[in-house]
């Protein structure tokens, strides 16, 4: 590839102009096409004080998806940020996750008895597994039945099903972008039990605001409450992301928290970054996000260019 140039990994794409993270690699530990993306593993461990260490990490054509050092900081906030903002989350959904790291974080929360995870890509499953064991045990979880496939298609079957959903997708390209339309968030809509949350990773708004309006729109026009939630990932485009969430019951707060749990809970579970307070904060927005998303900029629920027909 040719982003692998002396000894260094560069994620360029389109979707950030201007903007490239690199990271330096030990090792390549796996690199194949599947069915549906691009698939490489690399390790970023030298045994030299002088060199930072990132662990290993998991890239889907071409975009990093998860870096050994911080991904907890994502893991821990989609997954915990709709947990708390349902009094009682019994039944999980997830779309997309084949790492392993969402499943890893929902499984912690005790008031969940059942995750369901539909990804598309088994060797994503299969990669995790034997390269990224951190996230990868998630995927081996007794609360959790794991199913190869398209979520779309689950979804279409499973009406009605489900208090939280979860979509851990990568960036709107290639396999993931039919996650980012709106008949995508109805799709959500109709999986999901009475008064039931949704959330679903939405971009950083430093390099890609008018998606972040665009897909919130989408959400909005669909759900009584939506909000937009922020998270710090260095290893990320802008060393953030955020996370579009909606809810079924118009008397949802998202800054409020319905769920909080002690220091002693969170340090049982291994939890790293999320707490109430840090759930509060992520939706705190600077100024130019939270005016961009004001219901007073109006934008139709139409279909992008291309977003498949219902």
């Amino acid at each position: 590839m040719d982003i692998l140039k002396q000894g260094w990994f560069s994620e360029i794409n389109e979707l950030w102009p201007g903007i490239s993270l690199s990271l330096e690699v030990k090792q390549i530990l796996h690199h194949e096409r599947s069915k549906y993306q691009d698939v490489l593993v690399i390790d970023t461990n030298f045994d030299n004080i002088f060199r930072k260490a990132h662990g290993r990490a998991l890239i889907l054509d071409g975009i990093i998806q998860c870096v050994e050092k911080d991904e907890f900081s994502y893991q821990e906030m989609i997954a915990f940020m709709p947990l708390c903002s349902h009094p009682n989350p019994k039944n999980v959904l997830i779309i997309g996750g084949g790492d392993g790291g969402v499943a890893r974080e929902v499984a912690k929360h005790p008031e969940v008895i059942n995750i369901t995870q539909v990804e598309i890509d088994d060797m994503v499953i299969t990669v995790s597994k034997q390269y990224l064991p951190f996230m990868g045990k998630g995927l081996e979880h007794p609360k959790l039945t794991l199913r190869v496939g398209d979520g779309f298609e689950f979804m279409k079957q499973h009406k009605n099903e489900f208090d939280i959903i979860i979509t851990d997708s990568s960036d709107p390209v290639g396999p993931a972008e039919s996650l980012f339309h709106g008949s995508y968030f109805n799709l959500m809509k109709s999986a999901l039990k009475p008064n039931g949350i949704i959330c679903s990773q939405a971009g950083t708004a430093w390099a890609n605001l008018e998606f972040v309006q665009r897909t919130f729109r989408y959400c909005q026009s669909i759900f009584p409450v939506c909000s937009y939630g922020i998270v710090s990932v260095p290893t990320y485009p802008t060393g953030q992301i955020g996370f579009i969430l909606g809810s079924l019951n118009p008397q949802t707060i998202f800054k409020k928290p319905e769920k909080i749990f002690t220091d002693g809970e969170l340090d049982s579970m291994e939890i790293r970054y999320y707490s109430d307070g840090v759930h509060r904060a992520a939706f705190e927005l600077p100024r130019f996000i939270e005016k961009s998303l004001r219901p007073e900029i109006i934008i139709t629920n139409t279909p992008s260019p291309n977003e498949p027909s219902q």
